[in-house]
This record gives structure tokens, C-alpha cells and sequence, in this order.
């Protein structure tokens, strides 16, 4: 009888996987994974969408061609909304989240207040496939096909996006506040911090090449220019030229939401000019230039070989999108698929 029982489950199971498989290419059940304490493991998948919307992505890339094409810098803007989501909870949409009674905003914290954007096109984007697929493209998955929505259109590589993120009920302001590396990190900050997220000096220096596209506030770059070292005088490493430049932008009192490009020579395109930038040293923030002129080895070879070959930046940027996005995300029966990817459903 026991053994009767024994089998029934696992026809049950073994019923059960096959109906969501087929659904949900994403939902794997197996044994002995990452699942918790029932055995079963869920991954994320490309196909993942495959049966249950199979437009979402053509979906995505529409809402993004006119929201780029009306603001090249709105490409940067959503790349940056993925970044900035995944190294706080993981890659689960509690950027997107606005204050409530039980939630505390990401929006507020020091990296995010006044400074992320893009939050009107996910809206939007949501909207859409909420019309051709109710409840079952994640806020999650959304962030993560604008993100490479994004660097397609601008220019940039394409990569095989594995699928299947679940939204979070919860959201982190302090974790946002210490996760996220600031603009005037120091080199072994940023190699910390990465880590801290299972990423290592590669991803690092890959990641930060998306600062191809896109601009940066002044109050983000001032102290290179006024008080780099406590001596009220600029970063050393810092062009001249391009320092009175930068001068002219952001001055030393005021202005802190005056803008300049991350990559001046390009800067809606995505390419390789970064990396050539900070061999220069016309990196405009800390974090960019400490890849070159910090201690690493690593870094300052990378930063060199990306210079010289765009393809292989390219090619490293897009496996090092794929690693990040698979940060701690939420599968199978945790979390949810918010209606409004503001609000916990």
C-alpha cells in the first residue's frame, strides 16, 4: 500500500511538471536542486515565454524603439534600472516598487533618489502585456528585456536572455544604499561589492563598459574636480583639457543636476569608446577611471584588450549581462507576477 502511495505521488508530480513544463518551459522540477526543503528546483529559461506569450518581447522592443528613438538617453536610464535592481534583493523588480503602507521605496535611496529613471516605459511596457497576456510576464523579466532591448538598440551586442523571474513582495532601502557601488568608489570598493554579488574583476570592468551610453549628474563627478583627496584639489588622473571641460559643466558651487556624458565621444552609441576614453583619462567618474589607474592588474589589462577589440568587450559584456541577471531571482512558486509592477498585488 505504502509503495501504491509512493508511485501515485510521483505520477502526480511527474503530471504536474509536464503541465507547467509545457506552459512554462522555465519550470524544471528536480531533484536534489535549489528548490528549499521540497527537492524541486526551478530555472530560468529563454523559451520560458514561449507558449504563454510569445510576443512578449516583440512587445517590448516596440514600447522601447519609440521611447529610444524620442530619448536616446532612455536607453542608458533602463540598463541602469536592471543593474540597480538586481544588486540590492537580486534580480526581482523591488526597484520598481513605490512607497506604501508596508513597503519603503528603493526610489529614496542615495543611489536613486533623483537620479533613476525609465520608470514611465516599464509602466507602459507593462501595460501592454498585460493586455496580451494577463498576469504572466513579470516586472522582473520586463527589466531584464529592456535592459538588452536597450543595448540592441543602441548599437550594442545581443545575447540569449534566460526567462522566468517572479516579482518581490518586499523592497530593501538600506540594502539599496549599501549595495549599490557609488560614483567615487575606490577600485578594491567596486571589486567588493561585485563580488558580494558572485561577479568577478571581469564582469566588473564588462558591466562597467554600459557606461558607454547614457550621462551622469555633476554632483556625481565634483569632488574629482574641486576635492578629490580632502586637499581641495582635482583627481590627478583627470585630462586637463578634459577637466576645464568638466569645469565648465558643473561648477564648484550649484549645478549638482547638471549633466555630461558618461562616454563624450559617443554617447547614445553603444561601443567600445569607454574603454579608449579611460586609456585617455577622460573617464568621467571615480569608478570608471580607478579600472585603469587603480592598483589591479586585471582591471587596467581588461580595460586595455576592450579598447583594443570591441568585439570582444561585446562579447564579454553580453555573458557578464546573462551572470548578473541570474542574481538570487525568484522561480517557480515564490514571489508573484504583479498586475502594476509599482505595487505589490
Amino acid at each position: 500500500m505504502e509503495l501504491f502511495k509512493v508511485t501515485l505521488s510521483l505520477i502526480v508530480i511527474a503530471s504536474l511538471s509536464a503541465t507547467l513544463s509545457s506552459a512554462h518551459p522555465g519550470f524544471n522540477f528536480g531533484w536534489g536542486g535549489h528548490g528549499g526543503s521540497s527537492g524541486w528546483s526551478f530555472s530560468l529559461f529563454p523559451e520560458f515565454y514561449q507558449f504563454s506569450c510569445p510576443q512578449a518581447n516583440d512587445i517590448v522592443m516596440s514600447v522601447l524603439e519609440r521611447a529610444i528613438a524620442n530619448e536616446p538617453r532612455m536607453a542608458a536610464s533602463l540598463l541602469r534600472l536592471h543593474f540597480h535592481d538586481c544588486f540590492v534583493q537580486g534580480c526581482d523588480a523591488s526597484v520598481l516598487l513605490d512607497d506604501s503602507a508596508t513597503i519603503v521605496s528603493e526610489k529614496n535611496s542615495g543611489p536613486n533618489k533623483n537620479s533613476l529613471r525609465g520608470f514611465e516605459v516599464i509602466d507602459e511596457i507593462k501595460a501592454k502585456l498585460e493586455e496580451a497576456c494577463p498576469q504572466i510576464v513579470s516586472c522582473a523579466d520586463i527589466l531584464a528585456l529592456a535592459a538588452r532591448g536597450s543595448t540592441i538598440l543602441s548599437g550594442g551586442p545581443n545575447w540569449e536572455l534566460p526567462l522566468g523571474r517572479r516579482d518581490s513582495k518586499t523592497a530593501s532601502l538600506t540594502t539599496s544604499n549599501t549595495n549599490i557601488p557609488p560614483p567615487n568608489s575606490t577600485l578594491q570598493n567596486l571589486v567588493t561589492l561585485f563580488k558580494r554579488q558572485g561577479l568577478d574583476e571581469v564582469d566588473l570592468v564588462a558591466l562597467s563598459g554600459g557606461h558607454t551610453i547614457g550621462m551622469a549628474r555633476c554632483v556625481t563627478f565634483k569632488q574629482r574636480l574641486y576635492n578629490q583627496n580632502g586637499n581641495n584639489q582635482p583627481d590627478q588622473t583627470l585630462d586637463k583639457g578634459y577637466y576645464y571641460n568638466l569645469k565648465s559643466v558643473c561648477p564648484k558651487s550649484g549645478g549638482d543636476n547638471n549633466i555630461s556624458p558618461l562616454d563624450f565621444a559617443s554617447p547614445a552609441k553603444f561601443d567600445n569608446t569607454y574603454f579608449r576614453l579611460i586609456l585617455w583619462g577622460k573617464g568621467l567618474l571615480t569608478s570608471d577611471e580607478v579600472l585603469f589607474t587603480g592598483s589591479a592588474v586585471t582591471t587596467m589589462q581588461l580595460v586595455k584588450r576592450y579598447a583594443e577589440d570591441e568585439s570582444l568587450f561585446f562579447d564579454q559584456f553580453a555573458k557578464s549581462m546573462v551572470k548578473m541577471g541570474n542574481i538570487s531571482p525568484l522561480t517557480g512558486f515564490k514571489g508573484e507576477v504583479r498586475k502594476n509592477c509599482r505595487r505589490v498585488d
